[in-house]
């Protein structure tokens, strides 16, 4: 029964989270973290950080993977399903719903004004949820500089209308980090190395 219960939680608060979330799933990660991490507690603020960081590197839409992982911890595998169809099923009602009328739709005065509020809505969550990791992930040197060369290149490229995808700025920083550990590892192995040259 609590299990069932959970599960229903779980549902209703994805549903609610893809029902009145504009601007792809960067814009959910800050009610993600609300929602989960605030009021639920169900998931860590370090453990949501390490979420968000998998959930945009790995294959897929932010918001579906970070739902599955979610619904994953809190009720095993079909927590997952119960999850991700939450998140899913708003989305594909509006889409269908708008996609048969759709000339018609965007010609209503009404909704281009409201889709120009919802616009400048969407901006505010993505900073929100970026202050918000920002806060809280580990600052070091190395950080602090991918960070900076990332957001400057980010705004460089976007005044030069130069497109370059987001998953090159993931997969850069994934190289750089794998590279700085690399020689952090070779300069602790050869440190150690002495040592126990000198205890035989």
């Amino acid at each position: 029964m609590k299990k069932l219960k959970t599960l229903g939680l779980l549902f209703l608060s994805m549903f609610k989270i893809g029902l009145f979330t504009f601007g792809g799933g960067t814009a959910m990660i800050s009610l993600l973290e609300n929602e989960f991490v605030g009021k639920k507690k169900w998931l860590g603020a370090d453990e949501f950080a390490d979420l968000v960081v998998i959930a945009e590197s790995t294959p897929g839409p932010i918001a579906i993977n970070s739902a599955t992982y979610i619904g994953y911890k809190t009720g095993g595998v079909l927590g997952s399903v119960v999850a991700t169809l939450g998140m899913v099923i708003p989305s594909f009602v509006i889409i269908y719903v708008v996609s048969l009328f759709f000339n018609r739709f965007l010609g209503i005065k009404w909704v281009a004004s409201a889709f120009k509020g919802i616009q400048a809505c969407v901006i505010f969550l993505i900073l929100s949820a970026g202050i918000k990791i920002f806060k809280k992930v580990k600052k070091n040197v190395f950080g602090i500089i991918v960070m900076t060369l990332t957001f400057a290149s980010m705004i460089v490229l976007s005044l030069f209308s130069i497109n370059f995808s987001a998953v090159f700025y993931v997969l850069i920083s994934a190289v750089l980090g794998l590279l700085v550990y690399s020689i952090g590892y070779i300069k602790n192995k050869n440190k150690n190395e002495p040592d126990k040259e000198v205890k035989e």
